[in-house]
């Protein structure tokens, strides 16, 4: 967890007041302006009121030249990036027809499979010419090709489960499935900073949801007996069925879950175990198996895996993998399997092809190399990142890696400065985190050569410098280990 430093927290918070102060007093003059030109037709209430549109038209159009930045070209560990003009103070944006080349910081492309791969593309070249960019149906219709059959298979033998099912967007893979798994009567706990499929999932379930601290194995058993004890709200009736949600990877922290110690406590209260892979499948792990491989559980500990292919593998799209009963049910009664148009047969193609390289089923050992890549990137990225002094959130062998921000004038500061640099970073503030915890999230592929990192390091140390955000002492230059060489 961030703790944030009371200085800090007393500038940011300041900085916020100062937004809202001057949003609020140009709202007020605004009032008298509508006045003499009323943008609303007679008897219709405005959709867009509250907080919400107060924040986005007083803050975020200040700066939203640090978002949603188009690219022209594949997200490789350089790509193009579509330059923009504004001529009304960054209310609306134009696409010029410049671009500038970058370092790319911020795509998950983990492995490298996003660009174009020697095995990959003329497979998926192939079943676009076989199959077309879509099946234009739902998989229960005639929607299901043989490459969908194919990939299920691949996708559960390579997780370690019994089968699996897909479809074709990730989000949706958490927010569709469960309310399938629970409902009424049922209890979700679920980490407090569990990605917003989830929690929209949960909310849709119509289960009673709690939240247990985050990656606390401790205060998840005290919210797991005081919920039994205490059973269903109002009648005190037993649970129909506990679910217990965590993830592989927490996306905006790089944190790997305390995935043996959670399994312990679920098993000690009967409840079901449902992980979010979406960032750590094919990421991590020896094998690329994510987060189970790594910390050393086994896959048949975890009732429900969930993942997505729009990191590691280049593609789009997410999985659930379980018992042959839980997918059996799912086929049946998912909403996102029954009406969804399925996953476009391309896209099914370059996953089942990007697990094969990984797995070596090639007839080669790329996908080895990648692995072992991308995890000595990113612990290299890491530690020296720490060692300039910057706040680095995560663990290591994690390829996410957050630079705390703090302070809301150096979002854009640290991201426009970047940009100048040619190097491309995300930047995260509310409603993504809390308030008071902006970020810039880095996001290293096993693509990034070691001269790609050096200069982003080189880039970031003296934006980081300019900007004010090495928030801990940078540790001395080591000394010359043959000095008595050089002068002799």
């Amino acid at each position: 967890m961030v703790r944030l430093p009371y200085t800090t927290a007393l500038t940011t918070l300041f900085s916020y007041g100062l937004l809202f102060a001057f949003g609020q007093l140009r709202d007020f003059f605004r009032k008298f302006v509508d006045w003499f030109k009323a943008k609303n037709v007679k008897g219709y209430a405005p959709i867009c009121l509250g907080l919400e549109d107060f924040y986005v038209r007083r803050l975020y159009l200040r700066i939203q030249d640090c978002f949603g930045r188009p690219i022209a070209s594949a997200p490789d560990s350089w790509f193009d990036v579509v330059e923009r003009t504004s001529n009304d103070n960054n209310k609306t944006l134009q696409c010029t027809s410049n671009t500038t080349r970058c370092l790319n910081l911020g795509s998950y492309n983990y492995l490298g499979f996003a660009a174009a791969d020697e095995y990959c593309t003329p497979r998926v070249i192939e079943s676009l010419k076989k199959y077309s960019a879509s099946t234009c149906s739902v998989r229960v219709d005639g929607g299901t090709t043989k490459l969908h059959a194919e990939l299920e298979e691949l996708a559960a033998r390579f997780v370690g489960k019994p089968a699996a099912i897909l479809f074709g967007m990730g989000y949706v893979t958490n927010s569709a499935i469960i309310p399938c798994l629970i409902g009424k009567g049922g209890l979700i706990i679920s980490d407090s900073l569990n990605h917003n499929s989830i929690v929209n999932g949960a909310r849709g379930s119509g289960a009673t949801v709690r939240v247990f601290q985050h990656n606390s194995p401790a205060h998840l058993e005290e919210v797991l007996r005081e919920q039994i004890a205490g059973g269903q709200p109002r009648t005190h009736r037993p649970w129909k069925k506990i679910i217990v949600i965590v993830e592989g990877i927490y996306s905006m922290e790089g944190e790997l879950c305390k995935l043996p110690e959670i399994i312990a406590v679920c098993k000690k209260y009967k409840a079901y175990t449902y992980l979010d892979e979406a960032h750590s499948i094919g990421a991590v792990g020896q094998s690329g198996r994510g987060v189970c491989e790594l910390l050393g559980v086994d896959p048949a500990d975890v009732d429900i895996m969930m993942g997505t292919f729009t990191k590691s593998f280049g593609s789009c799209g997410g999985y659930i993998a379980a018992s042959k009963e839980i997918i059996q049910h799912l086929k049946q009664s998912c909403p996102a399997h029954l009406y969804a148009t399925s996953m476009s047969p391309p896209a099914v193609q370059q996953v089942i092809s990007a697990i094969k390289v990984i797995l070596g089923e090639d007839g080669s050992n790329r996908g080895a190399q990648k692995l072992a890549r991308i995890r000595e990137n990113s612990n290299f990225f890491r530690s020296e990142l720490k060692k300039m002094g910057f706040e680095v959130l995560g663990d290591n062998d994690s390829p996410v890696m957050p630079i705390m921000l703090y302070n809301p004038a150096k979002i854009p500061a640290f991201s426009r400065e970047c940009l100048r640099q040619k190097v491309a970073v995300v930047t995260v503030a509310f409603p993504a985190t809390p308030l008071l915890l902006a970020r810039a999230r880095i996001c290293i592929s096993a693509s990034h050569t070691r001269e790609d990192l050096m200069k982003a390091l080189d880039v970031i140390s003296r934006v980081g410098d300019l900007v004010g955000i090495k928030y801990f002492p940078a540790e001395p230059p080591k000394i010359a280990e043959a000095d008595a060489e050089i002068t002799s």
